[in-house]
């Protein structure tokens, strides 16, 4: 016999209840939304990247201004600047405040540096776009961490993921076809991530808060008065290691992203055809291994990830040691790129943004994905000064420290990972307590 309707409102995909793994319509159409904060990120770091070499000849940069260019933007310390207030802004304010304008903010640096006819329309257009992608990324995916099913959380978190990839590919790809155009091809290719900017925008605003969110919002003392809680018991052991993670993996995932096509271009490994097509692969790559392997294993256990996690380590570490012992060649820098993306897929950003979401209760969430992912744009910013020098004195060099930095990662992820797999956000939180 047929039940009464009921008088109660369906469950919103925000709330809590009913963790599982059924993923709605919604949640995908919403993740998709929030993850096109990871798809402007990359697309940006790449397309400064891509346009590296020409720029430096059109303003006539020095190997100095080239690294401080690229610590100054996305890849470093303009997006730590935005993570950092935009993480404790989301916490205090809410996900949607800082998602409904931010990328009209990164628009606009978007076009100065698509317009750009001197240096300093570069670097301004450059340390906006920075602050822009930085303040999104933590509120964006915090936003896709608390609606997401318990034990389908990798998942839509892997499915941002996605969008890293395939802004690079796209902006890659791009910036390949118009090649014989020079500069202006480069020019084009910004003014891409212009008009996805401003679309995505205009579809956020269908978005809703998080009702994880409101609800502590409603019982939280002031944001202000909590942050101090970050830094002690299992909130700071949380955020040393997930800082550690991903300040150690992103120390060679942005020389990758923002240097592949300078060092190819000019170390005499190809033409800047090349140099904006091979790192392609690496993206595709990534993308691959993220739907066939990330987005199906990493909600199915503790030991499934940490397995996941050594797979991804070794990959990555054997693919950087490459390149100390071979000529820096076309094949030499094929398998580099394959490799490494191959394993970053399993041992980098991905496990980095699930770990940030399940580690950290609800109201400073936002604040320590800030605080880690800015930590580690700084770190790569420091460190970009640095990357064309070393380049010069050799790649073997370059290569051997980002070994270097691979191997702590990988130790640190595989030894000290905690056992948050298929559990509510709530439940994590009351055993970490």
């Amino acid at each position: 016999m047929s039940q009464p309707p009921s008088s109660s409102p369906a469950p919103s995909p925000f709330t809590s209840a009913g963790d599982d793994t059924t993923i709605t319509r919604q949640q995908w159409k919403w993740s998709a939304l929030a993850g096109m904060a990871s798809y402007l990120d990359a697309g940006s770091i790449v397309a400064i990247g891509a346009g590296l070499a020409l720029f430096q000849a059109e303003f006539k940069l020095s190997d100095g201004a080239v690294g401080a260019l690229q610590a100054f933007g996305p890849n470093a310390l303009g997006c730590a600047l935005g993570a950092f207030l935009g993480g404790w802004l989301g916490d205090k304010l809410g996900r949607k405040r800082i998602y409904q304008y931010d990328l009209i903010v990164y628009a606009l640096g978007i076009l100065c540096i698509a317009l750009a006819m001197n240096r300093e329309m570069l670097f301004l257009g450059t340390l906006v776009v920075g602050v822009a992608v930085g303040a999104d990324v933590p509120t964006s995916l915090a936003l896709v961490g608390e609606f997401a099913p318990a034990k389908a959380r990798g998942k839509l978190l892997g499915f941002t993921q996605v969008a890293w990839c395939l802004g690079p590919s796209i902006v890659l790809w791009l910036a390949l076809g118009l090649a014989s155009l020079g500069l202006l091809g480069i020019r084009i290719v910004f003014l891409h991530l212009f008009v996805v900017a401003i679309v995505t925008w205009a579809l956020r605003q269908g978005l809703a808060e998080s009702a994880r969110w409101k609800a502590a919002a409603h019982t939280a003392s002031d944001v202000r008065n909590q942050v101090g809680a970050l830094f002690s018991g299992a909130n700071l052991r949380a955020i040393v290691w997930t800082a550690t993670i991903y300040t150690f993996w992103n120390l060679a995932a942005g020389t990758a992203g923002a240097f592949n096509s300078y060092l190819i271009t000019t170390h005499n490994a190809g033409s800047q055809a090349l140099g904006v097509g091979l790192p392609s692969a690496a993206f595709v790559t990534m993308m691959v291994v993220t739907v066939t392997v990330f987005m199906r294993f990493s909600d199915r256990d503790h030991a499934t990830r940490k397995r996941l996690w050594a797979i991804g380590s070794v990959t990555q570490i054997f693919a950087y040691a490459l390149l100390i012992v071979v000529p820096f060649s076309i094949p030499a820098i094929v398998a580099n790129i394959v490799l490494f993306a191959g394993g970053g897929a399993l041992a980098g950003e991905a496990f980095y943004k699930v770990f940030s979401q399940e580690l950290f209760p609800t109201m400073l969430r936002g604040t320590a994905q800030g605080i880690t992912f800015g930590l580690a744009r700084i770190a790569v910013g420091v460190w970009s000064f640095f990357v064309p020098k070393l380049a010069n004195e050799g790649i073997g060099v370059l290569a051997g420290l980002l070994t270097l930095f691979l191997v702590i990662s990988g130790a640190v992820g595989y030894f000290f990972m905690p056992d948050t797999s298929g559990k509510s956000l709530e439940q994590i939180q009351t055993e970490r307590a």
